[in-house]
């Protein structure tokens, strides 16, 4: 199993209308892809908050191909939206993890 983790630190004003638009638009999109299997969606804990709130979201997938395709012709378009929708607002990076188990 494959792990497409994205890590986003928000703006404090502005976080419940980004998990807001997160959660009715970019992860339903992001699943229409049809490339993974399930997300959950995180906020972290004990972390000061005065310049954002930390939140990630992973998406599951089931290889490395469906990741790649997912990267390739799905990622630009939503990263792009993502970007229009907050600009100025956030920070965020992304990893990849594989199941070891």
């Amino acid at each position: 199993m494959i792990v497409y983790n994205v890590t986003v630190k928000i703006d404090p004003d502005t976080h419940r209308e980004w998990l807001d638009w997160m959660q009715k638009t970019h992860i339903p999109e992001v699943m229409a892809t049809g490339l993974f299997t399930d997300n959950r969606v995180f906020r972290l804990m004990e972390l000061d908050e005065k310049d954002g709130i930390t939140y990630t979201i992973q998406y599951f997938c089931e290889s490395m191909e469906q990741y790649l395709t997912y990267r390739e012709e799905h990622a630009p378009r939503l990263q792009q939206a993502h970007s229009d929708q907050f600009k100025g607002k956030f920070v965020a990076f992304r990893t990849l993890m594989r199941s070891v188990h």
